[in-house]
């Protein structure tokens, strides 16, 4: 896992504040987390790990730089450490 500097970490809080809806597309390493799965952002912890309340009863976290995930009502990104370059 790559380390997030503080102005990275408050980037992504600002992106995914409390309450957002995202919806994921690939959770690496997670088979029981389908692609479409939806979930709403509980909050961004200091690590820039997104938690997530999923509609499947799951509380996993999101990882912004593995994880493939987008908000609902927005086009499909690439995973976000392809944005912070």
């Amino acid at each position: 896992m790559q380390i997030l500097d503080r102005k990275q970490v408050e980037r992504i809080r600002k992106m995914y504040p409390e309450g957002t809806q995202i919806c994921l597309d690939e959770m690496e390493g997670e088979r029981n987390m389908p692609s479409g799965l939806k979930g709403k952002v509980c909050y961004v912890d200091d690590a820039g790990q997104i938690h997530v309340n999923w509609e499947n009863g799951s509380s996993l976290a999101v990882l912004p730089e593995v994880d493939s995930f987008h908000k609902i009502g927005e086009p499909h990104k690439r995973k976000e450490h392809d944005m912070q370059r």
